[in-house]
């Protein structure tokens, strides 16, 4: 297919209708869609032929695609307009949203560090104090790098002198990343500049830092292209990228991506490999000898491998290696073989999700039932009690290092944003430290779990946030969100937009599914590869709850999930249009069979298979593909995807060729649309301004086609 044949039809503008219906609220919109030219590509696999005809729309910089963006946009926005309380949404989420918040200060040195937003700054400004009780002094605003705010701070590190700040930034919410180098003490950048950055931290030795980069990619594919061949370099203050040492890369690997780290006694370094989005391989280098070799103690990548602290040349080691809820392990790197390694912290009744050590003491965060118990453990790994604060929801934080005495964490719930309180280590003691004073009242809502069974019997937490004393009459406007996979944990955490849909009576569920790492690495295997259904599953039963209980109908229900999220929305969108009225899918894996093809893609293998594996993951793959499983005989719910122009982990192609074909396909009557924002990536770094527009745009869409007014 040649591309430069290609030609789009002029977007024929759309018209609309009153509805007089007295049981109605919206008005009849009959939507005309840009015909999207159909190609002729088809892909053999394993004996079955699958036709490809929007394949063209792959190519995120041909003039024919940028076309139809705009086309769709166009029709998108229009339609929009069209909502007649939008406005008002508008006005009060921005309301809501515009109060001052800080985050905990870490400490590096003897100076604080910590981010403030007065309301609704596009990004949050670093800041710093000489002493707690000191005036803040700026140190980087990051809006100031872009006139619209689509620069972001994606990674911050100060040396171990506390002279410098090394920074990365990320434009228009792109995975790449630009590292500059800043004099904290008079706040102007060096020289440095390094480029082609992506997955890597910053980690300071000496008069420099450790970092991983790509091969710069070729032009046109900067957010396509698969990215190959990581390389671990050390950069030093005051010089030239080009001029920056080669420490680690692997030739007869180039799939394999590397993350360094230097211990804090600056003793080693420590590396790790990966394939995938599960299990790394571990490596170290002794920086106290010149020239040393990187040593392999882990070459395989069936286990997760993190390493928390090393003391006396012993690593403490994070683990899921025979302990699937995760323990802590000692290697000895005088005897580093696997049957000498020792159990430290052992696997304990909740999922220990991460560990710091501070004062002399382990700080464990375990996670019981998706909300947070902290464990204080002294430095031979004996329990010593738990942290004084019994508070249900997620409690995050607890930077520093070895020889603080003092630290911060933070907690956070559904319906309370995050409290910072000073934790004094020795006599575990918390003390309020900061106070997050919305102009809403929070105590208006009620937080509950609940526990319902899946298709095939398996109980699955969920948690339901509503204002109290709503009635269980079937009619309240439902939002279900859930993700299911990568071992990612969906705990309660403070949304500002959901606070937009609980003020009008709404209800909030949250799903946590298998797939995710709610109860180990068991729960998270369980919505993986050939048993990825039961995410479906758990999602589809979720619902059916929600509805049963009266807290909801199918009428006024929509679904919302966003990457692996977006993949589940659009999976059950083709299993079960019946059960919703709306459906969100954000930033989605919608082509099961191609997605491995970019960026970094191939690395979400371990959870999904691929469609070369062997014929019969291609058949799962085939049978719950959202892209390929649109059926024209289906009444669906209202549709509207939103993506990212900059999205190269989800590259847009997957929600650009979804849509193509749920309106190339689909007869019926609800719209089915796409929201394509600009200047935009997967989510990460994306501005206020921005943030906002397309939440409320995704509620009055909802609000809308579930016809529900909301009262402003």
């Amino acid at each position: 297919m040649k591309l430069s044949h290609l030609m789009l039809l002029i977007l024929i503008p759309f018209f609309f209708s009153c509805n007089n219906s007295e049981n109605s609220n919206k008005m009849d919109i009959e939507l005309e869609y840009p015909e999207t030219l159909k190609g002729d590509v088809e892909d053999e696999y394993f004996g079955t032929t699958v036709k490809d005809p929007f394949r063209w729309l792959e190519d995120d910089n041909s003039a024919e695609t940028a076309e139809w963006v705009k086309a769709q946009n166009d029709l998108t926005f229009a339609y929009l307009t069209t909502i007649p309380y939008r406005e008002q949404m508008k006005q009060r989420l921005t309301k809501i949203w515009d109060f001052p918040r800080v985050s905990a200060p870490s400490k590096k040195g003897n100076r604080f560090f910590y981010y403030r937003n007065d309301g609704l700054q596009n990004q949050s400004v670093l800041f710093y104090k000489n002493s707690l009780e000191d005036e803040e002094i700026e140190l980087l605003d990051p809006n100031t790098l872009a006139d619209d705010g689509t620069v972001s701070l994606s990674a911050v590190a100060v040396s171990n002198d506390g002279d410098y700040l090394g920074y990365a930034i990320s434009r228009a919410g792109s995975d790449w990343q630009e590292i500059f180098v800043r004099d904290i003490e008079d706040g102007k950048d060096l020289d440095d500049h390094l480029k082609w950055v992506k997955f890597s931290g910053i980690s300071w030795y000496k008069n420099g830092f450790f970092y991983s980069r790509y091969p710069e990619p070729k032009k046109g594919q900067e957010l396509s292209g698969v990215n190959t061949d990581a390389k671990i370099y050390y950069h030093e203050i005051g010089t030239m990228q080009s001029e920056d040492i080669l420490v680690y890369e692997d030739k007869k690997n180039p799939e394999i991506g590397f993350y360094a780290g230097v211990t804090e006694s600056e003793k080693y370094l420590i590396i790790s490999a990966t394939v995938s989005t599960s299990g790394n391989a571990l490596f170290y280098k002794d920086l106290t000898k010149e020239n040393s070799k990187v040593i392999k103690l882990v070459n395989e990548f069936d286990n997760d491998y993190n390493v928390i602290e090393e003391i006396d040349d012993v690593l403490y080691v994070y683990t899921n290696y025979n302990a699937p809820k995760y323990k802590i392990i000692q290697i000895d790197l005088k005897n580093p073989s696997k049957n000498a390694w020792t159990d430290f912290i052992a696997e304990n009744e909740g999922v220990l999700e991460n560990i710091s050590y501070i004062g002399g003491k382990f700080i464990v965060n375990y996670m019981i039932d998706a909300h947070s118990v902290v464990k204080i453990y002294d430095k031979n790994g004996e329990y010593l009690y738990d942290l004084d604060n019994n508070a249900i929801g997620t409690i995050g934080g607890f930077s520093g290092e070895r020889e603080d005495d003092f630290t911060f964490y933070t907690v956070t719930s559904f319906t309370e944003p995050a409290t910072i309180y000073k934790y004094d280590i020795e006599n575990n003691k918390s003390e309020l430290y900061y106070t997050t004073k919305l102009g809403v009242k929070t105590e208006d809502y009620l937080t509950k779990q609940v526990f319902y069974r899946s298709k095939d019997g398996t109980k699955i937490p969920m948690f339901i946030v509503h204002k109290q004393g709503i009635a269980l009459d079937g009619n309240n406007p439902t939002l279900l969100y859930g993700y299911g996979g990568f071992n990612i944990s969906l705990t309660p955490s403070f949304s500002l937009s959901r606070l937009l849909w609980l003020e009008q009576g709404g209800v909030v569920a949250v799903a946590n599914l298998r797939g995710g790492g709610e109860y180990g690495e068991e729960w998270h295997k369980a919505g993986t590869l050939l048993k990825k259904q039961n995410v479906f599953d758990d999602f589809i039963a979720a619902a059916e709850y929600l509805i049963e209980q009266e807290y909801t109908s199918s009428k006024r229900l929509t679904i919302q999930g966003g990457s692996n999220g977006g993949l589940l929305v659009g999976a059950v969108l083709n299993q079960r249009p019946d059960l919703f009225a709306v459906g969100l899918p954000a930033v989605g894996v919608m082509d099961m069979l191609r997605y491995h093809e970019f960026t970094i893609g191939r690395y979400w293998a371990t959870d999904y298979g691929t469609s070369a594996d062997n014929k019969e993951m291609f058949d799962y793959l085939y049978a719950y593909s959202p892209l390929h499983n649109i059926k024209a005989d289906v009444e669906y719910p209202a549709v509207m995807v939103t993506t990212g122009d900059h999205d190269d982990r989800v590259v847009p192609a997957h929600s650009f060729k979804y849509i193509a074909t749920l309106q190339n396909v689909y007869e019926g009557q609800n719209p089915v649309l796409i929201r394509i924002e600009t200047q935009a990536g997967h989510g990460g770094g994306k501005p206020t301004d921005k943030l906002i527009d397309e939440i409320v745009d995704q509620y009055a869409f909802a609000f809308y086609n579930m016809d529900f007014t909301p009262v402003y």
